[in-house]
């Protein structure tokens, strides 16, 4: 049973959690900060940010706090977050792609995409992207890319992507968090390639009370409960990522989740990948939507 407290000490790591000021995020964000990293909560609100390092600096810890303004719906906040970061410091050990949006009312991004995939998928490829020269200049980094077990009923319907045809909102949510785990492998196919030194690795919490579902309705969301079961806290939600982000067992192209209840319960292991997620050929049609996208490539050899 792998929990925070085998966490090995992060002194001198900077760690990036985007989506940080609540739920699952802020979690991830204690936990390295309790462990002696410095870390940026970056967050698309600005006060709820400094509101969240308020509170993680009230607990016991060795590290250190910063806010920074990140909104993942829109490309060019991204570049500037980047762009800002990359002055200020000159190593990442860490990128916890964690922010995440579910099942909201049709919406679409700045850059005219669909929201979930949108800010789940695209905005987390620009931001690593944007960051992941000094993520390989930094050893031992690692890329944390969070899914869901939604991945599992995903497809990539490439043709919608921006509701060009219509609009389910869990349909392009399952879309999204596959175009996740799709993502994370594919990085470390080309980290591989490249022979760079970096990893990436994917991560679901299984199934938590956060603020994710405040787009559910009081029936929705019951009946949610009631077909995946009891639902944990976010702190145990959060040991996927943490697991992922710092175990020595951990290991690229991988995703970890939950060990129990078919990885809606539990404590972190390895779980196994189902075939949509390792559609290579899916994978790479997907990178190339996403540089076109956002004018981002990478890894640059």
């Amino acid at each position: 049973m792998w929990t925070k407290k085998d966490m090995p000490g992060q002194l001198g790591k900077t760690v990036i959690v985007t989506g940080a000021n609540a739920g699952i995020g802020f979690e991830t964000a204690l936990a390295f900060y309790e462990s002696g990293a410095h870390v940026v909560l970056a967050c698309r609100n600005l006060d709820n940010a400094q509101q969240a390092i308020s509170k993680i600096a009230q607990q016991k810890g060795n590290g250190t706090l910063e806010a920074a303004l990140l909104d993942l719906s829109n490309l060019a906040s991204i570049k500037q977050f980047a762009e800002a970061f990359l002055q200020k410091h000159q190593q990442l050990h860490l990128l916890i792609n964690n922010a995440g949006v579910m099942i909201p009312p049709a919406s679409k991004t700045a850059d005219g995409y669909e929201l979930q995939f949108g800010v789940n998928f695209i905005g987390h490829f620009a931001l690593t992207g944007y960051l992941y020269r000094l993520l390989n200049a930094t050893a031992g980094s690692r890329i944390v890319t969070v899914s869901s077990l939604a991945y599992l009923h995903g497809v990539i319907d490439f043709d919608n992507l921006k509701s060009e045809k219509d609009y389910e909102p869990m349909r392009e949510y399952c879309q999204s968090k596959l175009a996740n785990v799709l993502f994370s492998i594919e990085l470390q196919r080309r980290i591989i390639a490249a022979n760079h030194q970096t990893t990436s690795i994917a991560a679901q919490p299984g199934a938590n009370k956060t603020e994710l579902a405040r787009h559910m309705t009081d029936d929705e969301y019951n009946a949610a409960v009631e077909r995946v079961g009891e639902l944990m806290d976010p702190w145990q939600g959060a040991l996927p990522s943490l697991y992922a982000a710092t175990s020595e067992q951990a290991r690229g192209a991988e995703l970890y989740g939950p060990d129990q209840d078919g990885g809606y319960r539990g404590y972190p292991a390895k779980a196994t990948i189902t075939p949509n997620a390792l559609d290579e050929d899916v994978a790479k049609k997907l990178w190339a939507m996403a540089e076109q996208a956002t004018g981002v490539y990478y890894p640059a050899v």
